[in-house]
């Protein structure tokens, strides 16, 4: 399963900003008189002659991320490949979910460079951990535990501006991330809207503070096979109660199935329930499935702390919603070309 690290909490405290008060009029007019000869971005000496303050346009920023969230699980296909046995993937619509999660970590890079004063293009590179738990609840009561790395490349655009101190952002980004366990990569979609404020150092008008609130839609593309050992898809618990599962599993073949479910089951399941049975770890069994976010959306609330132009640190939480979230960054800012 896929975990949705990180690509998520990309927001930027940083923009064009221009007080429309400003308590700071030395520092405002000497941006008017800055001499901007690098590229990036592109109207930067525009933006300064107007007594803009913009970041530096060229950023490497680290990320930490841990996130839980809740999946949903459905159209299921299972194959099963032995020494003596090699069933294709066969479509099981009988099979019944409960509640799905999946946990991660990750840690990613991400370059990005400020095109124009008020849009922001940047990638992302990351490396991290899932746990996926997906419980099966009919015909028998069976969880399956996966633990995996993945690794994420994307791109991603930002738009922000503001009113004084009051400032927003929309950040979209797409993320194809490869678990070991999976075939293909997935991609995943990440919208974040946010709305914040900023309160400078009446000292230091470099130096400022930005806490925010905002909202942040995830979607993946729906698809996943992949195929994986029993050994490493089930718990410890699961083939200690093998002989429950087992008498279950028949209890349901001779009392509750159909004949379309029978002549499904004969065809994978049984042999996957005689290997459970016969504690045959070794077995491979190949899945595909379709699997969506339990919900797209979620509340966020961040802050930001701008040491200078140069170093900004932040923290966002996903506290809202089914899905939650921490975030913590560095950023550090220069130049460039």
């Amino acid at each position: 399963m896929l975990s949705l690290f990180l690509m998520s909490n990309n927001g930027n405290a940083q923009y064009a900003s221009k007080k429309i008060k400003s308590k700071h009029q030395v520092y405002t007019d000497s941006l008017k008189n800055v001499e901007y000869n690098y590229v990036f971005p592109f109207w930067g000496q525009g933006a300064y002659k107007k007594g803009f303050d913009i970041p530096y346009p060229v950023g490497i920023m680290t990320n930490f991320i841990w996130m839980d969230q809740g999946l949903v699980i459905d159209n299921l296909q299972l194959g099963l490949k032995t020494d003596s046995l090699d069933i294709p993937m066969t479509p099981i619509d009988f099979i019944e979910f409960g509640d799905n999660s999946n946990t991660s970590y990750s840690f990613n890079v991400r370059p990005d460079v400020w095109v124009f004063p008020f849009l922001n293009v940047y990638g992302l590179f990351g490396y991290g951990q899932s746990h996926t738990e997906v419980n099966l609840v009919a015909p028998v009561a069976l969880k399956s535990v996966v633990d995996q790395s993945i690794r994420t490349m994307g791109i991603g655009i930002m738009g922000a501006g503001g009113i004084g101190p009051v400032w927003f952002s929309v950040d979209a980004n797409f993320t194809w991330n490869k678990p070991e366990l999976v075939e293909d990569p997935t991609r995943v979609n990440v919208l974040g809207l946010r709305l914040g404020r900023t309160f400078v150092n009446k000292k230091k008008p470099y130096r400022n503070f930005a806490i925010w609130v905002g909202g942040m839609r995830v979607h993946m593309s729906t698809e996943t096979f992949g195929a994986i050992k029993m050994i490493d898809a089930l718990p410890q618990e699961t083939w200690d109660r093998r002989d429950e599962i087992v008498d279950n599993y028949w209890d349901w073949y001779d009392n509750e199935a159909t004949v379309k479910q029978k002549i499904a089951a004969d065809k994978v399941l049984r042999p996957i329930v005689d290997r459970l049975e016969n504690a045959d770890g070794d077995a491979v069994v190949s899945y595909g499935i379709d699997k969506q976010t339990k919900q797209m959306w979620n509340g966020l609330i961040g802050l930001q702390f701008q040491l200078n132009k140069r170093w900004q640190f932040r923290g966002e939480g996903g506290i809202i919603g089914d899905r939650k979230s921490f975030l913590v960054s560095v950023n550090y800012r220069f130049l460039g070309p």
